[in-house]
């Protein structure tokens, strides 16, 4: 059996079970979704985000990339923001990064001839090595350097966020969502919270938005 035919089996046989527990599972899934949380994670196959918070099918809408990044210039983490925030009314954005993040050690090497796009992709966390040179290049070891890169950028990415005219826009009008950040251990199976921000939190000036103003 080749190993894509494994996955269709085992999705009837998940679908089987479901319907067994309970028959109505699968058209009342099918009516709508209402999840009270936005998940931006990463890629790793490892950090599977509904498993890891044993959460049901419908309850976390979910965004993955390569190291769990918000860029101000991706239009595809901007329309997931913009639709969980504007139209499921989310009350919780979580980032979740992980130690050990294979995009985080790749950051803090040269960049590959062979991976041009990806290296791109990469550039942003390369700058906030940059921005914290002096406190990750004191650590003592390759491992520490990297897991402390990775909750850097989740904190990074949490204010990222609180950037966005979407988000301001949501905690005016609103008073949601809450952002969180979180860091996932590979070793532990463990989520550790690392950032909260809250609608009322305090942004430097220069992100502000001022929605009183005529847009140009």
């Amino acid at each position: 059996m080749k190993s894509f035919e494994k996955l269709l089996l085992e999705n009837k046989a998940w679908a089987e079970e479901k319907k067994s527990v309970d028959p109505a599972f699968f058209s009342e899934m099918a009516k709508s979704q209402t999840p009270e949380f936005l998940w931006i994670g990463c890629s790793d196959s490892r950090v599977p985000a509904e498993i890891i918070v044993n959460a049901k099918p419908g309850e976390i809408f979910i965004h993955r990339n390569i190291a769990n990044q918000v860029i101000e210039t991706d239009f595809n983490s901007l329309s997931v923001l913009q639709y969980a925030v504007s139209v499921l009314q989310i009350k919780h954005i979580i980032v979740c990064g992980h130690y050990n993040c294979g995009g985080i050690k790749a950051a803090l090497a040269k960049q590959r001839g062979d991976l041009v796009i990806t290296n791109k992709w990469l550039m942003h966390i390369k700058d906030i090595y940059r921005f914290h040179r002096k406190e990750i290049d004191a650590l003592a070891t390759e491992e520490q350097r990297i897991n402390r890169l990775v909750e850097l950028n989740i904190i990074e990415q949490v204010h990222t966020i609180s950037h966005t005219s979407i988000i301001q826009n949501a905690w005016q009008k609103y008073h949601r969502p809450v952002i969180h950040g979180w860091v996932y251990g590979l070793s532990d199976g463990l989520l550790n919270p690392l950032i909260t921000l809250y609608p009322d939190a305090n942004i430097d000036n220069i992100y502000k938005y001022d929605f009183q103003t005529e847009q140009l």
